[in-house]
């Protein structure tokens, strides 16, 4: 496939082919936990056993990568499985920089699942490439950055903070699961290792999880080719098929869903009901100038603050219609999400913020609903 085609065609043709047995046009879900050697041994078909590769994984890998700007895709059978195996590559000893807002689930595991087992950690709080190079240690082999954050909607230079990294000799790895390769590519910004939940916008149904880490370096492929596979955390194939599918609506649902989220967040910043709204699309936003120069797309999740804490901010989430209550994000259906209830005693989040991810439905609707649901507090 031409990486010069656009992404609309990408997303359609990218590790697609007609069958070569029965020339289907939609690919068939290959079940089969292993594949017949040849008399000699070898395996003529490419595939030996199931969770070393896969028809449909393999296609579904070979997209995203395509999509990401070359390289090599690997992918799991979740968002924290991706996340697991970029961090898996560190070894005990070794230095991990990472963001004190971020999705407190990767929080989660970095400290229950690496710091015991040796892997020293920093959080930081700052977003400029100069304020977290004064936190380096000779052992730093690794920074870890999400852009946009979750839930804030922070921005960080990925430019920046990759020339920071190679001249230290570390690896920067981006979770850029909020923009999707539409809007922005970490790898073609100097970043060694881009991360994605599939489950969100990939999936983009609320019906699969998944993962990925894409890589163009040769030594990481095969470090995360180890680690995939003797790890095990593979999808099915049945999710690769579902998501390989769902990919090809990515480039139409990402943008309208995108154009849905900057008309909710102006109506939200001129709300008398609202406190504080979180979107990089806004100027208001600090990190406005810089996601205007790194994202081709704004996203589409917006976050915002009603006067009052946890109790006035759930009762306005209990009073809209079209958004439905629940965690995750990326689906064609508008969420709402009180997330300091869902992250326990330990948030940061401001415990008067939702989180919007805003879906396909007419934007009008939404902004109506939300009017609704503001104007009864």
């Amino acid at each position: 496939m031409d990486k010069t085609n656009h992404v609309e065609t990408l997303a359609v043709h990218a590790g697609r082919a007609v069958d070569p047995t029965t020339r289907a046009i939609s690919p068939p879900i290959e079940l089969s936990t292993t594949f017949e050697r040849g008399a000699d041994g070898s395996f003529p078909s490419g595939f030996s056993y199931a969770r070393t590769d896969n028809p449909g994984r393999r296609s579904l890998e070979e997209c995203i990568a395509t999509l990401e700007g070359g390289g090599r895709a690997f992918c799991f059978a979740s968002g924290s499985a991706a996340v697991t195996a970029t961090l898996t590559l560190l070894r005990p000893g070794e230095h991990l920089l990472a963001p004190a807002e971020c999705y407190h689930g990767t929080l989660s595991q970095i400290r229950t699942l690496f710091a015991p087992h040796g892997i020293e950690v920093t959080l930081y709080e700052a977003r400029g490439a100069a304020e977290i190079e004064a936190l380096w240690r000779p052992n730093t082999r690794l920074v870890w950055v999400e852009s946009p954050s979750n839930p804030l909607l922070g921005i960080a230079d990925i430019a920046e903070l990759a020339r920071l990294a190679r001249a230290h000799g570390a690896r920067l790895a981006v979770d850029s699961t909020f923009a999707t390769p539409l809007a922005q590519r970490p790898l073609d910004l100097g970043a060694d290792l881009a991360v994605h939940s599939t489950t969100k916008y990939f999936g983009g149904h609320s019906d699969v999880t998944g993962g990925a880490v894409i890589v163009r370096d040769a030594e990481l492929a095969q470090a995360l080719a180890q680690i995939q596979v003797l790890g095990g955390a593979v999808p099915s194939p049945f999710d690769c098929w579902l998501i390989r599918r769902s990919i090809a609506t990515l480039p139409c649902r990402f943008r309208a869903q995108c154009e849905n989220a900057g008309r909710v967040a102006r109506y939200l910043a001129g709300s008398v009901a609202v406190e504080r709204v979180f979107y990089p699309g806004l100027p208001s936003h600090p990190g406005h100038a810089l996601a205007s120069r790194q994202m081709k797309y704004f996203g589409a999740i917006v976050s915002f603050c009603v006067p009052g804490g946890a109790r006035e901010a759930l009762a306005t989430a209990a009073r809209l219609e079209l958004f439905t209550r629940a965690t995750s994000l990326g689906g064609v259906e508008s969420l709402v999400e009180h997330r300091a209830s869902i992250e326990g005693p330990a948030t940061r989040t401001p415990q008067n913020l939702l989180r919007l991810s805003i879906g396909l439905e007419h934007a009008d609707d939404l902004v109506a609903d939300l009017a609704q649901a503001l104007a009864s507090g």
